[in-house]
C-alpha cells in the first residue's frame, strides 16, 4: 500500500510513489505553477527569526553545513 497526498497547487490525490518525479506535485505543470509563486513572492516564511543576537560567520557556516549534510540533493556532483 503506498502513500497518497494531495497534490500542493491542485489537491488532486498523487502516489507517493518513487516513479513519480514530480511528487508531491500531481505533473510538472503544477510543479511550475508551485515555482513560479516562490519566484513572484506569493509564498513566504513570515515567522521573523527567534534570536535577537546578530549571527556570526561561524554560526552562519555551522548553519550552511549542518543544512548540506542533510540536504545532499544541494551538492555539486564531484
Amino acid at each position: 500500500m503506498s502513500l497518497t497526498v494531495n497534490c500542493p497547487t491542485c489537491d488532486k490525490k498523487v502516489a507517493w510513489k518513487e516513479e513519480n518525479t514530480f511528487r508531491p506535485f500531481c505533473s510538472e505543470r503544477c510543479k511550475l505553477i508551485d515555482l513560479g509563486d516562490w519566484a513572484e513572492e506569493n509564498h513566504k516564511i513570515s515567522q521573523p527569526m527567534q534570536s535577537a543576537e546578530p549571527m556570526s560567520e561561524e554560526m552562519i557556516d555551522a548553519l550552511e553545513e549542518q543544512f548540506l549534510q542533510h540536504h545532499k540533493f544541494f551538492v555539486e556532483p564531484e
